[in-house]
């Protein structure tokens, strides 16, 4: 079973930063790829930022150079840095994992970290 533990949410003003970890845990094998959501009240969640196959980074419009995205492959962990956070950023974060074993992809979700963004 693979598990997904969060932290670094929290409370922020606006101009402030959160640093979001990820640390994935269990039988994760071959291919795999992480990237952060979030989903705010009354939207669909969305894709923030995330890694490609082949090691790329992706990042939603509305984050590019604010948010970072990082890895340590060898703890299995992803971090989101997020910079000059804004009221609109306020959502609840979550870590996705995918990872193919050759034969399937599998997709695991974290539980979710909220961060507030508010004066």
């Amino acid at each position: 079973q693979v598990q997904l533990a969060e932290s670094g949410g929290g409370l922020v003003q606006p101009g402030g930063s959160l640093r979001l970890s990820c640390a994935a845990s269990g039988a994760i094998s071959g291919i795999n790829v992480m990237g952060w959501y979030r989903q705010a009240p009354g939207k669909q969640r969305e894709l923030v930022a995330g890694f490609t196959v082949d090691g790329r980074t992706n990042y939603a419009d509305s984050v590019k150079g604010r948010f970072t995205i990082s890895r340590d492959i060898a703890k299995n962990t992803a971090y989101q840095q997020m910079n000059n956070l804004q009221p609109e950023d306020t959502a609840v974060y979550y870590c996705n994992l995918k990872f193919s074993n050759g034969i399937q992809w599998y997709e695991y979700w974290g539980q979710g970290t909220q961060v507030t963004v508010s004066s």
